[in-house]
């Protein structure tokens, strides 16, 4: 009589239907326990029932913290873009959840923190081996912390967003609801990867087109997209950005966005060469001697983003022996808003505690990230100014691609935070339900309605005149991404 062979399952762990015996994973199987046993102090549905951590609090004077040391004549553009939508102010404003998160209810696991995940600092850029990926690409807040902390933020991002495009109460609770969930599900996944499949993970752009790929219309748009990022290189802005003043090639002012240093720009260039210097110390030695292989040409000042603007920002033109061209951007980096609330920075300057940060949590990091020291002891971190970046058109979305987008920002999110975090802790206190989940969505939406009257604070404060602004053409929160 023949014996019947079991069929196995696309799932390794699964054969006829019924569970089979996994590998002992002592290690692992203990790690998911501890997990398990941190939900008897810290229940999942804690998390939704306390919006507020901390008993005191003035948002404007957290804003005017945030505010100093920054470029005083370029603080009316930062309160110009604030002022456009509660969404906007929420972009420019990571101080104030990062006070509020203090004392809510954390499972006490660390990891590496965005510190100001945003959906807007999720996109694409190129990898060194040229290919699009989809990962965080602002980290200029990044710190260790508290793993919920980072999905919190990311969570009231699309209740605010939803909102602000006029989608409905319920589109809002799902994207919150599905971010949180993609990120569960990740880290059940990346509970069973070894360290080195955890690393090598990415999510590429292909996968973003399956989020969208009942919808025709939007997949082409993304297409069109990704296309137009793989021609957005260094030589493709410097036909846009420069022109050729007596007979040498220049940064194009286009005030009050990008502009030179008037009387002091001789001594600013003086210094950048000098940083430059001390910047290319700070790379790979394989690096060192590519970067040896340009000239400095030119630098200007840049204005960026939303929560950037009124830091030091430049724009840096580098020529290379064949006349091909480099763009790099030295943005000023300040001390992280999680410091003092997440723990301190292991980092005296905060330029490497950016690289750092960025080095653990992405897939892969710009070939000419660095950092180095600036004038008046200033930090600063490099990147190239663009390199096949894309961002979320935010317009553009529907409620069916904004609950698509959730999902693949929470698994990318799961992936940043299982690089360097115990993601097997992780999943154990997460579970295979959706507690955890819903509990963040209430948070979310909560939350969001704490940022609105913040904002309604804040655009009184305006029209009295203690935050000045200033109108930007052609600047609105349509056009800022």
């Amino acid at each position: 009589m023949k014996q019947k062979v079991k069929k196995k399952s696309l799932d390794a762990h699964v054969v006829n239907g019924e569970p089979a015996e996994k590998t002992p994973t002592p290690q692992r199987d203990q790690r998911r326990q501890q997990g398990r046993e941190l939900r008897k102090r810290c229940p999942r549905s804690s998390h939704g029932q306390k919006v507020l951590g901390q008993a005191q609090r003035d948002p404007l004077a957290l804003l005017e913290e945030s505010s100093r040391d920054r470029v005083k004549s370029l603080l009316p553009i930062r309160y110009t873009r604030m002022s456009e939508s509660a969404f906007a102010f929420f972009r420019g404003s990571a101080i104030l959840q990062a006070h509020d998160l203090q004392g809510t209810p954390t499972a006490g696991i660390t990891v590496q923190c965005c510190g100001d995940c945003h959906l807007m600092n999720f996109g694409g850029f190129a990898t060194p081996e040229r290919q699009l990926v989809f990962d965080i690409n602002d980290l200029d807040e990044t710190l260790p912390g508290p793993f919920e902390w980072d999905l919190k933020r990311l969570a009231t991002s699309f209740v605010l967003a939803a909102r602000w495009l006029g989608f409905g109460k319920a589109d809002a609770k799902r994207a919150a609801q599905a971010s949180v969930r993609a990120y569960r599900e990740g880290q059940l996944r990346n509970a069973e990867k070894c360290a080195l499949e955890a690393w090598y993970s990415k999510v590429t752009y292909d996968h973003l087109l399956e989020q969208a790929s009942d919808n025709v219309a939007l997949s082409d748009k993304i297409k069109k997209e990704v296309e137009k990022a793989s021609h957005a290189t260094s030589e493709h802005v410097f036909h846009k950005i420069t022109a050729v003043v007596d007979g040498k090639p220049r940064i194009a002012d286009q005030p009050p966005l990008l502009f030179h240093g008037g009387s002091a720009q001789a001594e600013m260039e003086a210094m950048a060469i000098e940083f430059f210097d001390d910047y290319r110390h700070s790379l790979a030695a394989d690096r060192q001697v590519l970067f040896g292989r340009y000239q400095f040409l030119d630098i200007a000042y840049k204005v960026v983003g939303v929560g950037s603007v009124g830091t030091r920002c430049y724009a840096a033109l580098f020529v290379d022996q064949q006349d091909a061209h480099l763009f790099l951007q030295v943005k000023e980096a300040r001390k992280s808003v999680l410091e003092g609330r997440a723990g301190p920075s292991r980092f005296a300057n905060q330029g490497e505690r950016v690289v750092s940060g960025q080095h653990l949590m992405q897939t892969a990091s710009d070939i000419f990230l660095g950092w180095a020291c600036g004038p008046h002891g200033r930090d600063f971190y490099v990147r190239q100014l663009r390199d096949m970046k894309l961002s979320a058109n935010l317009p553009t979305f529907t409620p069916e691609f904004l609950l698509s987008y959730a999902r693949v920002c929470g698994e990318t999110l799961a992936r940043a935070h299982a690089k360097v975090g115990d993601a097997t802790m992780i999943a154990g206190y997460l579970g295979s339900g959706e507690t955890f989940d819903e509990a963040i969505r209430d948070y979310a939406v909560a939350y969001a309605g704490q940022v609105e009257e913040d904002y309604e604070m804040f655009k009184q404060a305006v029209r009295a005149g203690r935050f000045p602004v200033e109108t930007v053409p052609g600047e609105t929160e349509q056009a800022i991404r």
